[in-house]
């Protein structure tokens, strides 16, 4: 009698703590509510036994950036009843929700009619395919949605050749149908687009007999055939859901076999611990098993830790649900052991063999986070040493699999990732919880093969207004990029796409280069594509900076005379020191001026009154242009209040030395 009314409180308690909307660094806060009641009354109200695999359909959305992943999501939830807080509710960090996009994989489950379905959201962006990869092996079939209007990406084309790779059954949705521009002939050329990107990846006959739908995703409905506006009984999901029950095959799991999961996520928890989510390859696990955890080094099998299964806990809707059991072919989450981390197994007690982990597709940037030394250092963060930083880098390692940290010498640490999206994320997320840091700017990771020097190259696809395939153009040419092909964008007049492949580090810091050119009407996308051949230097893809000489606080009368230098990106009030970079000089060499210098005042009456002193507005970085922005003999320093721009070598005749020294 007690349980149903403790789970109820429990339950809503967890609902206010996610509709709150309340910023908090840990997704997942929403377990702690769950964590101070007793196993034991939980399990009471929790069913008995395993689900029957065979009513069991695990299933990835997987498309391109903003296509409509995450919207459909919660269209599917609130079509089987989850209560739903907010718009976008699987977007549960708080960085998610303020720039609109998935940033780590996220699961749950919904049942419909008799048949419970685990759905994974992932993200779009290529700097977070590690998320992409790691999940893929947790599903048997894959929801691809492809924007009608846009066709095909270059986003498209990494998550659906790793969706092929691992055998999923895909089902084509073709998203926002109900535009004006998307006619059901764009629709069939849509389609067509995503059978030739099918046979090239290299599908197999079964995966290219792929079903195909139509769908609005924002309005909530999906059909089998193309329409701008369904009768009202078919305005719902009901068509999609059904074709996941028909299309994709339930996942092939023994129950009677000892158990076995392999961990895809981890999460933490205040009173937990670590929470590990995975696929319960075979057997069943329940609350109180003996478990151990297993890696494999090299070709031998490694105990890490031995311990007991405290909860099993399954996300249904937005809520987390307490159960007593689960079975194979199941995506649950655990929590007991504190050692084990992704890509590692957890197992019954007897087994010692190790089940075969996901291959990660290398990083292609790196990064060094050093200690803040500045001469404002210390001033705004919390979390200042290095050993300070390598613990949180440490962390993030071991939940992301694609950032690799790397210990360098003077307290610095090297930082291995995808694209400078991923790694400004996690700078974002530092320093918002206290930490002061100085990072380099990023470094494209070489290869070398048969003494041959090779670079990561990006498949890049642009689209744009005729008036700016100039810019564009000239723009990419000193960024060593090459064409691939050019047209007419279909349905819309005056629109040109370009697809070009192009290096990575001409790629740094481009973006916001592109949206001035632009003057933010382009769109362009990115995809890691190849390792292939350097292709030589850069050409002047930026101008010299404005380097303060003075120690202090900027004055207006100072920057006056500084404008028509360049572009500032300072304002007077704000704190300056010897080194620091103000602004950007109109030519290709540096300026070193004094900021901090003031009217002399004297007797005399003077011509010119202060009061007159009008500034143009200043060019205010954020961390992405930051990122972008700085030289080899820069640094970015980031504190929880400020992102600042400085010399690596403060001292201004030190940079004279050093700018004569060879370069690597």
């Amino acid at each position: 009698m007690v349980a149903g009314p403790l789970l109820r409180s429990l339950f809503s308690a967890a609902k206010q703590s996610l509709s709150s909307g309340k910023p908090n660094p840990s997704p997942n806060h929403f377990l702690r509510s769950f964590s101070t009641s007793s196993a034991t009354a939980a399990a009471s109200a929790a069913p008995s036994s395993a689900i029957d695999p065979s009513r069991l359909r695990n299933v990835a959305v997987i498309a391109h950036v903003d296509h409509g992943k995450t919207t459909l999501m919660d269209r599917l939830l609130r079509q089987c009843g989850a209560d739903i807080p907010h718009e976008r509710a699987m977007d549960s960090i708080s960085l998610e929700r303020e720039r609109g996009i998935t940033i780590s994989s996220k699961v749950t489950s919904i049942s419909w009619k008799e048949n419970e379905l685990n759905m994974v959201d992932t993200p779009g962006h290529a700097d977070f395919g590690g998320e992409v990869e790691r999940v893929v092996g947790m599903v048997e079939g894959a929801i691809l949605v492809v924007d009608a209007g846009e066709g095909p990406l270059a986003q498209t084309k990494f998550v659906l050749a790793k969706a092929l790779k691992y055998g999923l059954h895909p089902i084509l949705l073709l998203n926002k149908v109900d535009r004006h521009s998307v006619s059901e002939e764009r629709c069939n050329e849509v389609e067509s687009l995503v059978f030739d990107l099918f046979a090239n990846l290299g599908a197999s006959e079964e995966q290219l007999d792929f079903p195909v739908l139509y769908a609005s995703a924002k309005e909530g409905w999906a059909s089998s055939t193309f329409t701008k506006s369904p009768p009202d009984e078919a305005r719902n999901m009901a068509e999609l859901l059904d074709t996941i029950v028909r299309h994709v095959p339930s996942p092939t799991a023994n129950l009677d076999a000892p158990f076995q999961m392999l961990v895809s996520m981890m999460e933490r928890d205040f009173y937990l611990g670590r929470i590990l989510t995975g696929r319960i390859s075979t057997g069943v696990v329940r609350v109180g098993d003996r478990v151990h955890g297993l890696r494999g080094v090299d070709t031998e099998v490694q105990k890490i830790e031995e311990g007991k299964v405290i909860k099993v806990m399954k996300k249904k809707g937005t809520n987390i649900v307490l159960v007593d059991s689960a079975g194979a072919g199941d995506i649950v989450s655990i929590a007991g052991l504190s050692n084990p981390a992704i890509g590692h197994t957890i197992a019954n007690a007897e087994v010692m063999n190790v089940l075969p982990t996901v291959e990660l597709d290398p990083p292609t940037i790196s990064m060094t986070f050093g200690v803040n030394d500045s001469p404002l250092a210390g001033k705004d963060g919390t979390h200042l040493t290095g050993g300070k930083i390598g613990e949180r880098l440490a962390a993030e390692a071991e939940t992301n699999l694609a950032i690799n940290v790397i210990p360098g010498i003077s307290e610095s640490f090297e930082v291995q990732g995808r694209g400078e999206l991923q790694l400004g994320i996690l700078i974002e997320n530092m320093r918002r919880e206290g930490f002061e840091l100085s990072v380099s700017p990023p470094k494209v990771m070489y290869q070398t093969k048969n003494n041959e020097k090779l670079e990561p190259l990006e498949e890049v696809t642009v689209e744009i207004n005729e008036e700016h395939v100039g810019l564009v153009m000239e723009a990419l040419s000193h960024r060593r990029a090459e064409v691939i092909d050019m047209g007419p964008v279909p349905g819309h007049v005056g629109r040109t796409r370009l697809s070009l492949t192009c290096p990575s580090r001409g790629l740094v810091g481009y973006r916001s280069v592109f949206n001035s050119d632009t003057r933010g009407t382009g769109f362009m996308h990115r995809a890691f594509l190849t390792y292939a051949k350097y292709r030589g230097p850069l050409g002047n893809v930026r101008k010299g900076v404005v380097v303060s000489m003075g120690h202090g606080t900027i004055t207006a009368y100072a920057l006056m005379g500084l404008e028509a230098r360049g572009t500032l990106f300072v304002t007077p009030g704000m704190e300056t020191y010897d080194g620091m970079i103000i602004g950007e000089h109109s030519r290709d060499t540096d300026l070193d001026v004094n900021p901090v210098r003031a009217k002399e005042l004297s007797n005399m009456r003077a011509a010119g009154k202060d009061e007159n002193v009008k500034l143009s507005p200043p060019r205010i970085m954020t961390l992405e242009e930051a990122i972008g922005y700085v030289a080899s003999d820069e640094l970015i320093e980031v504190t929880p209040k400020s992102i600042r721009l400085r010399k690596r070598y403060l001292d201004v005749n030190k940079r004279k030395a050093m700018s004569k020294r060879p370069k690597e």
